[in-house]
């Protein structure tokens, strides 16, 4: 009977050994370190973004046409020493293409006009002199400086004509359209000649929902990107808006101007467009996926003393991934940016480079 009260009292000595390192084991988690990288945090500025779409087009774009038929001369362009092609720049009032008539050229006579203007202004000085000496009366000086007037026309409407015959840039700007002529054929007029585009300055028609209505003012700044430049970000200003909404669509319309000096944005571009509508300096900024909410609660973890220690913030703007935090951290605070999912209040941490 003793051996046998013995053999119990061991069994249950074993049990409680084996159930004490189980319950041992099953709390060693709360000793173990849980990895985790952090960020020292820094002030830094953060803008409110409103986002849209459109496709950006140049500010200033012409087609020129043939304003009389003759003989088509492409010329050189003093850039390359060769002729005019797409993609050259051109100077505002640089001839790209002349159109050659000599019977045109001649029915202009411009050098007669020329030189019947400059002998009308020697009569009309002439009779001015008389008039005021007595010399002729004032009917015959009239008719003189009538003279001078007529000639100047002629002239004026002569050199007009001869301007024809000549197909210049209107504006300093990139030839985008260039149909291909034979050299010394004769083209037709209201033959298209040429299409010249200026886009260091462009601009995008854009459509805001009626929701940020009251964000939205002239002047503001715009970031412009494109998925081809990722890497450059183009600077712009809205630069009208619509105070009507929309019945049908619930929007209403604005217009921003884009400055694309360095031509990296081309005409029909379909671009992305960041409306700053409010921008904070000197700040805490925090990335927004670290933020958890717990009843109505937005919550971090930050590592002082290898431990994790749980901080309730309160948040300012937003942009596409970070947040401004307006009370709870400081800087210098060394942020949980990896692995707090996990985390508990006053957690064992081991900080990884």
């Amino acid at each position: 009977m003793k051996s046998r009260n013995c053999f119990i009292i061991s069994v249950v000595t074993f049990v409680l050994l084996v159930v004490g390192c189980n319950d041992q084991r099953q709390g060693a988690p709360n000793d173990v370190a849980t990895p985790v990288t952090v960020k020292e945090l820094k002030k830094g500025s953060i803008s409110k973004l409103i986002n849209t779409t459109g496709t950006s087009l140049s500010t200033y774009n012409v087609d020129l046409t043939a304003q009389m038929s003759g003989a088509y001369r492409l010329q050189i362009n003093p850039q390359t020493g060769k002729s005019f092609k797409l993609g050259d720049k051109v100077s505002k009032d640089q001839v790209i293409i002349r159109l050659e008539d000599k019977e045109y050229e001649n029915g202009i006579a411009l050098d007669v006009r020329e030189l019947n203007m400059e002998i009308t202004e020697q009569e009309y000085i002439k009779q001015k002199a008389l008039y005021e000496k007595g010399g002729v009366i004032l009917s015959e000086m009239r008719n003189a400086e009538l003279r001078v007037i007529n000639a100047r026309h002629d002239l004026e409407s002569a050199r007009m004509n001869l301007t024809k015959t000549e197909i210049k840039a209107p504006f300093n700007g990139v030839i985008v359209n260039l149909p291909h002529y034979t050299p010394g054929v004769k083209v037709e007029q209201s033959r298209p000649m040429v299409g010249i585009m200026d886009y260091s300055r462009m601009y995008m028609d854009v459509n805001f929902p009626e929701s940020v209505i009251r964000y939205m003012k002239t002047e503001q700044p715009v970031l412009i990107t494109h998925y081809t430049i990722p890497d450059d970000t183009l600077k712009g200003i809205i630069s009208e808006l619509s105070p009507a909404i929309s019945m049908e669509t619930r929007t209403f319309k604005g217009k921003i101007l884009i400055n694309n000096d360095k031509l990296i944005l081309r005409p029909g571009m379909f671009v992305k467009a960041d409306i700053v509508v409010d921008n904070a300096e000197n700040s805490i900024i925090i990335p927004k996926d670290v933020v958890q909410s717990n009843r109505n609660r937005k919550q971090v973890f930050i590592v002082e003393k290898n431990t994790a220690v749980l901080r309730n913030i309160r948040t300012g703007l937003e942009d596409e991934n970070n947040v401004q935090v307006l009370d709870g951290l400081n800087e210098n605070d060394n942020l949980v940016v990896r692995g707090f999912e996990t985390l508990r209040e006053k957690s064992k941490v081991k900080v990884q480079k």
